[in-house]
C-alpha cells in the first residue's frame, strides 16, 4: 500500500510538470466566437505560462462561459482544475471538452489521470485506453496506461503498455523508471507464484541465495545455494554461482572446488571457465589458470574483466611485453572501477619492470587518481544512506 502511495505521488509530480508543456499546445489555437474570447483565451494561457492559477482558470472560465463550443477553453480550464487539485471540476471541463471534440488530444488522457489521483481506476483505465487508440504513438499516453494499471494493483498488464512506451520514446526517464518499477513487481509476482506452486523446488532457494548475494549477505547466500545443490545436485550454474560466494568470502580451496565441479557438469560454462583461471591466477597458479582465461575469451571477447587476469598471468610468467600489451587492452575495454584501478596499477609495475620509469609514474599517478575518485564516490554514497536514514 505505501509503495501505490509513492508511485501515486511521483506520477502526480510528473502530470503537474506535463501541464506546462500541454498549455504551450494550447497556445496557438484560436477561439470560436468573438473576438473578445480569443482575447481571454490569449490573457488565460499567459497567466498559466506565469504560474497565476487562480487568474487563468479564471479567465478560461470566462472564455468557455463566452464561447460554449469552444473545446478547447474547456479543457485548459479542466488542466488549470487539475492542477489546483479541484479533481471534480477538472473532470467535468475535461468531459465537456470531449463532448465537443472526441479526438481532442489530452483531453482523455488528463481525464484519466484525474480518475486516477482519485484512486478511481476503471474510469481512468477508460479514458486512458480512448487516448491510446485514437494517438496509438503517443509514449505519455502509453506510459499512463501503464501507470494507472500499476496503481490499480496490474503489473503485468502494465509492463506490457510500460513496454509499448519504451519503444516510442527509449530515452524517456519517466517512463524508464515506471518500466522498470513494474518489471520489478512482475519479477517478485512471478517467485511468490513459484512459491506457492513448489514451497520445496530448488528454484525458490536460488532465488533467495541471489537476493542474498546482491544484498551482499554472503554467508546466507552460501546456504541457500547449499540448499539448492542438494535439492539439485547436477543443476548447470549452481556451482558456479556457490563458487562466487566462496570467493567473495576468500575461501578460495572451496571456490575452486565448486567452480570445477560446475566444469565437470557443464565443460561449455564461460563464467565457471572465467572464474576458475581468474581464481588460480590470483592464487599464483598462472600455468593453469592462463589457458582457461584463454579459453573464455575464445567464447567471449567482450569478456572485460578477462583481460586484466590474462595479463597477470603474463606477469607471473615473466612475459612483460605480453603483459604490457594485454593490460592496455584490459584498460581501454574500461571493465570497471575497481578492475580499471588495478590494472594501472599493475602497469605501473610492469613499466618499472621495463625501466621506463616515467611511464610507470605517470601511470601510478593514474591509478592513485582513480583510487581518490572511488573513495569520494564510496564517501558520497554513505553519506546519502545516513541522509535517508535520518528523513525516515
Amino acid at each position: 500500500m505505501l509503495a501505490t502511495k509513492r508511485l501515486r505521488a511521483q506520477a502526480a509530480r510528473f502530470m503537474l510538470a506535463s501541464l506546462s508543456f500541454l498549455f504551450s499546445l494550447a497556445w496557438p489555437l484560436r477561439a470560436q466566437g468573438p473576438p473578445e474570447v480569443s482575447e481571454i483565451f490569449r490573457k488565460a494561457s499567459e497567466a498559466m505560462r506565469q504560474g497565476d492559477l487562480n487568474a487563468a482558470g479564471d479567465a478560461f472560465a470566462a472564455a468557455a462561459k463566452a464561447a460554449p463550443a469552444f473545446a478547447e477553453a474547456h479543457f485548459n480550464l479542466g488542466l488549470v482544475r487539475e492542477e489546483q487539485g479541484r479533481m471534480d471540476e477538472a473532470i467535468a471541463s475535461l468531459q465537456k471538452a470531449l463532448a465537443l471534440k472526441p479526438r481532442l488530444h489530452g483531453a482523455n488522457l488528463f481525464l484519466a489521470v484525474a480518475y486516477y489521483r482519485m484512486s478511481r481506476f476503471e474510469p481512468a483505465l477508460t479514458a486512458i485506453r480512448k487516448e491510446t487508440l485514437a494517438y496509438p504513438k503517443d509514449a505519455s499516453a502509453w506510459m499512463w496506461l501503464g501507470v494507472i494499471r500499476l496503481g490499480a494493483d496490474q503489473p503485468e498488464e502494465a509492463a506490457a503498455a510500460l513496454d509499448k512506451a519504451a519503444q516510442l520514446a527509449p530515452a524517456n526517464v519517466d517512463i524508464l523508471y515506471h518500466r522498470g518499477h513494474a518489471h520489478l513487481l512482475v519479477s517478485k509476482l512471478s517467485y511468490q507464484r513459484m512459491l506457492r506452486a513448489n514451497p520445496d523446488s530448488w528454484r525458490v532457494r536460488q532465488v533467495l541465495a541471489q537476493a542474498d548475494a546482491e544484498a551482499d549477505r554472503d554467508a546466507d547466500a552460501i546456504s541457500e545455494y547449499q540448499a539448492a545443490i542438494k535439492a539439485a545436485p547436477q543443476q548447470p550454474g549452481l556451482h558456479e554461482e556457490l563458487g562466487t560466494e566462496y570467493w567473495k568470502m576468500n575461501k578460495i580451496e572451496e571456490a575452486e572446488a565448486e567452480f570445477k565441479r560446475e566444469l565437470e557438469i557443464d565443460p561449455h560454462s564461460m563464467l565457471a571457465t572465467y572464474k576458475l583461471g581468474s581464481l588460480l591466477v590470483e592464487g599464483a597458479k598462472p600455468e593453469e589458470g592462463k589457458p582457461l582465461i584463454e579459453a573464455a575469451l575464445r567464447q567471449d571477447p567482450n569478456l572485460k574483466e578477462a583481460y586484466y587476469y590474462l595479463a597477470r598471468a603474463y606477469m607471473q610468467l615473466g612475459n612483460d611485453t605480453e603483459a604490457l600489451d594485454t593490460l592496455k587492452k584490459a584498460i581501454a575495454v574500461n571493465p570497471g572501477p575497481e578492475i580499471l584501478a588495478q590494472a594501472w596499477y599493475q602497469l605501473a609495475i610492469v613499466y618499472r619492470r621495463l625501466r621506463r620509469m616515467p611511464e610507470a609514474q605517470q601511470a601510478l599517478a593514474t591509478f592513485q587518481k582513480l583510487k581518490d575518485q572511488e573513495s569520494e564516490h564510496r564517501q558520497q554514497e554513505l553519506q546519502r544512506k545516513l541522509e535517508k536514514q535520518n528523513s525516515h
